[in-house]
């Protein structure tokens, strides 16, 4: 990985985030919801939501962008995590697409920086701890030989979630 990307963890609202991008974790309607998604769409105004009515859904492991429209960020980078089923269904692969996927279209939108939350840790129940060494290792796999991204941020909407990812991101 370039030695230009930072990669880091906060605890913090990603609807307050000034960054080129943050990632919604989106039900595949793209509708809305709760949580993060909920949070996102509250924050952006009604025009994410006929934005969204406009791409028709998204796949688990997929990725579709809007504007970010009322948000600080520029753009809104919605994807579907996968529902934790014990661990032998797919479930880290599809994970692990969130991650490749948002940020293949931060790329090609120019982005330079762009805030994940915790994807498929809420409703969807996938255990924090796996979920953010799939995080982590993605986005650094994804970034070894990439020039465009410069900041990653791990948005945590815990305290419990910021300790879990600073030990994997310290962890190597």
């Amino acid at each position: 990985m370039p030695d230009n990307v930072l990669i880091h963890a906060i605890k913090a609202d990603i609807t307050s985030l000034t960054v080129d991008a943050i990632v919604n974790a989106a039900n595949t309607s793209l509708l809305g919801g709760g949580g993060v998604d909920g949070a996102i769409h509250r924050a952006a105004g009604p025009k994410l939501l006929e934005a969204c009515r406009e791409l028709g859904g998204c796949l688990t492991g997929e990725a579709k962008i809007t504007k970010g429209y009322r948000l600080p960020a520029t753009f809104v980078i919605h994807t579907v995590g996968p529902v934790w089923h014990g661990g032998n269904h797919g479930e880290a692969e599809l994970l692990a697409s969130c991650y490749r996927n948002s940020l293949k279209l931060a790329i090609e939108h120019h982005c330079r920086t762009i805030a994940f939350p915790s994807i498929s840790t809420g409703i969807y129940g996938y255990p924090v701890e796996q979920a953010a060494a799939i995080a982590i290792t993605t986005v650094r796999e994804m970034l070894a030989d990439e020039r465009g991204i410069e900041k990653v941020i791990f948005c945590c909407f815990s305290d419990r979630d910021l300790d879990v990812y600073q030990k994997a991101l310290a962890a190597g």
